[in-house]
């Protein structure tokens, strides 16, 4: 009997203990979760603003972008306009200089012809008072077309002959060609007989590799007067101007 006393254990049971620790460690398990809920909250506020931050940051930059893109399109927009208009400025400047070459050959032409119409019948009695040079078929091939007149006071027909040769450049070396060697056909010198002015058209061909820069004409009368010596430039476009003009003894 004795032995069971001995072991017997008593133990206290204390049932509000219990439940306060229990509520203890409800409201600190609740704290802990809030605390946890609040951190998650802030960290997702600071995300939010470093995102409209970078947002703010991108705007700013496309707005930059979009202003400094607007800028070259209105630099390259001037620099077009300027482009076409020292485009459309060298073209007028071209045509004008086009014109006054055109106008000097005229004024050289009206000048030779008044020339002829005051000096003496003596002196001078016919010569060429208009060249053209127009390109044929191919490069090598070109049309000559010439008026001679009679300057000064008509008196009745005159006659003779005129003797054409050209002058330019072939492998870098000075080249004299007669009318013999470019005429078609082939022909040593034009004869003339007329009482106002007679015309020509004479086709020629030109040797490969001959750039040709002036045409010398000489005109022989058949009767009394001096004869007459002429040079004009080679020009293939518009009239070809008279370099040089002067009388020769008969």
């Amino acid at each position: 009997m004795a032995e069971s006393f001995r072991k017997l254990v008593i133990r206290s049971y204390a049932p509000k203990r219990r439940a306060a620790v229990l509520g203890l460690s409800i409201v600190l398990a609740l704290l802990g979760l809030y605390g946890v809920f609040e951190l998650g909250r802030y960290d997702a506020g600071y995300r939010l603003i470093a995102v409209a931050r970078q947002q703010w940051a991108a705007n700013l930059r496309i707005r930059t972008l979009s202003r400094q893109n607007a800028q070259q399109r209105a630099q390259l927009a001037a620099a077009e306009v300027a482009q076409r208009v020292d485009q459309e400025g060298y073209a007028q400047v071209e045509r004008n200089l086009a014109d006054m070459q055109g106008q000097i050959a005229r004024l050289h032409e009206d000048l030779a012809f008044y020339r002829g119409l005051v000096q003496p019948d003596s002196v001078v009695r016919v010569k060429v008072q208009q060249m053209q040079i127009l390109p044929g078929k191919d490069a090598h091939r070109f049309d000559l077309k010439f008026v001679l007149m009679q300057v000064g006071k008509a008196t009745g027909t005159v006659a003779g002959r005129l003797e054409l040769s050209f002058r330019g450049n072939r492998a870098g070396r000075a080249e004299t060609l007669s009318f013999g060697q470019v005429s078609v056909p082939r022909v040593r010198s034009l004869a003339y007989s007329f009482r106002d002015f007679q015309q020509y058209d004479e086709a020629l061909h030109l040797p490969a590799g001959f750039t040709p820069t002036r045409i010398d004409v000489q005109l022989h009368a058949n009767k009394g007067g001096r004869g007459y010596r002429q040079a004009f430039l080679w020009k293939t476009q518009g009239m070809s101007s008279e370099a040089d003009g002067h009388a020769v003894q008969p």
